[in-house]
Parts: C-alpha cells; sequence; structure tokens
C-alpha cells in the first residue's frame, strides 16, 4: 500500500506536497528534499486523503506581502545599436526568492550586472534597500552577495582558502568565515574535497565553491546567475535544498536560471523577459493557470517560443 501512496505522491508537484502536509499538521523542515516529503507523508496518509485534483487542495498559508527592497523604474541600457533592456519596471520584495527568467540575450544578465554594480544604465534607476544602485554604490555592495555566470575561483587554492580570501575582503571574522564554511560547505556536499585544489574541480564543484563564496559575507540580498549551470542532476537538486534554505534567513534571492523547473520549484514569483522587456510576471501557479499549461516550461515556451524556435 505505501509504495501505491508514493507513486501517486509523485505526482504531486511540491507546493501540492506541502499544503498536504499542511493540512495534515505534519512540520516539514524548510531543507527538506522532494523525496523526504513523500517518503514522511507516505507513513501518515491513506490513498483517499490524496486529492486527485490540486482544486481540493486546501492552500497553506502563505507569508503576507511585505514592502519591496529592490525597486526598477524606466531601465534602459543600449550598446551602441543594441538595446539590452528596453524600460524595464520592476519591483522585488523583501525575503521573497525571485527567478528572473529569459532566452538567451533576453537581458537577464545586464539587468543584474546594473543591479550589482557591474555596469551603469542608459537610462532609468534602481533601488537596493533605499540605496541608489549607481550613486550609492559602496553601500549596496555591503549588502549584496553575487555568484556570477562564470565560476570565478583562484584554482591554485583550495576550497577552504577561496572562501577565506572572500571572507576576509568582506572584513569578516576567522572564527565567523569557518562557522559559515564548515555549514555550507556540509549542505552542499563539499566537506570532503575541501582540502583539495579548486583547479582540479568538475565544473558543478566549482558553481557550488562560487555559490559559498557569494553568500561567506551573509548578505541580506543575494543575486545568483545561473547557480547550477555544469551540475548532474542530484547535484542540481541538492543545490535547489540549499537555495530553498537560504529562505528561512530572511534573504531576498534573485535568481536567473534556464532550468525552468528550478524556477517553479523555488520560486515565490517569476518574471519572464524577452527582448529587454518584461513581458510575464506572477507566481509560477498563477502563471500556469492563465496559460492553461501543465508546467511553467510551457508558460515559457508559448510566450517566447518564436525566439527558441528562430535559434536567436
Amino acid at each position: 500500500m505505501t509504495s501505491d501512496i508514493e507513486s501517486i505522491l509523485k505526482k504531486l508537484n511540491r507546493k501540492e506536497l506541502l499544503e498536504l502536509a499542511y493540512n495534515k499538521k505534519i512540520n516539514i523542515p524548510k531543507n527538506w528534499s522532494t523525496q523526504f516529503i513523500i517518503e514522511l507523508l507516505s507513513l501518515n496518509l491513506e490513498v483517499g486523503e490524496i486529492p486527485r485534483s490540486k482544486t481540493k487542495l486546501t492552500k497553506f498559508k502563505e507569508k503576507p506581502e511585505t514592502a519591496p527592497i529592490i525597486i526598477i523604474k524606466d531601465l534602459q541600457k543600449k550598446f551602441e545599436n543594441v538595446t539590452a533592456i528596453d524600460s524595464l519596471d520592476l519591483e522585488i520584495r523583501k525575503g521573497e526568492l525571485f527567478s528572473l527568467l529569459g532566452p538567451n540575450g533576453a537581458g537577464k544578465t545586464t539587468t543584474l550586472n546594473i543591479l550589482t554594480g557591474i555596469v551603469q544604465p542608459t537610462k532609468g534607476n534602481a533601488v537596493i534597500d533605499g540605496f541608489d544602485v549607481v550613486k550609492n554604490a559602496s553601500e549596496v555592495k555591503k549588502i549584496i552577495g553575487v555568484c556570477p555566470q562564470e565560476a570565478t575561483v583562484y584554482s591554485f587554492l583550495n576550497a577552504r582558502e577561496n572562501i577565506e580570501l572572500f571572507g576576509k575582503l568582506h572584513s569578516l571574522s576567522k572564527n565567523h568565515i569557518e562557522k559559515r564554511a564548515d555549514r555550507m560547505l556540509e549542505l552542499l556536499g563539499l566537506t570532503g574535497a575541501s582540502q583539495r585544489r579548486a583547479g582540479g574541480y568538475s565544473g558543478g564543484m566549482l558553481r557550488k565553491l562560487n555559490l559559498i563564496m557569494a553568500l561567506i559575507n551573509d548578505p541580506k540580498i543575494a543575486f545568483l546567475d545561473e547557480p547550477t549551470v555544469g551540475m548532474d542532476a542530484r547535484a542540481r537538486r541538492n543545490t535547489w535544498e540549499f537555495i530553498g534554505s537560504l529562505k528561512g534567513e530572511d534573504k531576498t534571492i534573485i535568481l536567473t536560471t534556464h532550468y525552468i523547473e528550478e524556477a517553479e520549484t523555488l520560486s515565490d514569483r517569476v518574471g519572464i523577459i524577452d527582448y529587454g522587456k518584461l513581458i510575464e510576471l506572477g507566481k509560477p501557479e498563477e502563471l500556469i493557470e492563465k496559460y492553461g499549461v501543465n508546467n511553467l516550461e510551457q508558460v515559457f515556451l508559448n510566450i517566447t517560443g518564436r525566439r527558441i524556435m528562430e535559434g536567436l
């Protein structure tokens, strides 16, 4: 019977599983994997208690909406005759995990580069926690962490040495660095390889190390640009759990990814950008319902499919 229950539960997404747990008054730790949740529910549910339609589920209580911590108004960025960002207006709330999705060249990374002070906008402005990203760039950098698209580590140093170096750049104490490094290395499965030179790491391991380095200063806001590129399926799932656990620390996370399932699983809201314009915005489940499809990837393909098919 348990195997029958598990097979039914596996057809539900994470949010539906959490709704079931809420209705049964089962406490689920935020960093638990979906498989762990399924195994726990299978021990506490009968087949008849599992709704076959999500409309029968009673929604678990969500946190009330909070004030925006990032405000983007009429943002534009041009590179010679190319408009990378075109009149972008967007607000991201404090404590939410927000995913910015779009095809290659849509303007995702350029948007992150402006928000993190790497490039300046041609027009418009962006404010992070009350600080203008151009006028108050030094203040912004004190409260953010950035995991760039390309892994940036020193290959001749081991993982701990790389982490310690970045911690010192943030003027953190040795004790603080060690405690946060120990915890994140364990959560991301790098403890055993932490004394090895980073030059011998796989692409997925480098991405994990880069993620730890970006978060060692315990930032209020974390920008994660394609953090799971180069990882195998198991490592990607492990990293999803780690990123999801950051929400329990009341951090605001801005994620860009080409793995649409990743955004659907992790995000409170998603914004879909194409040709530098924001073309859709909302909670994953709301967008799925709006377009009458089964998952967020189908939403994405419906509104950006022409560009993907053309290979632009």
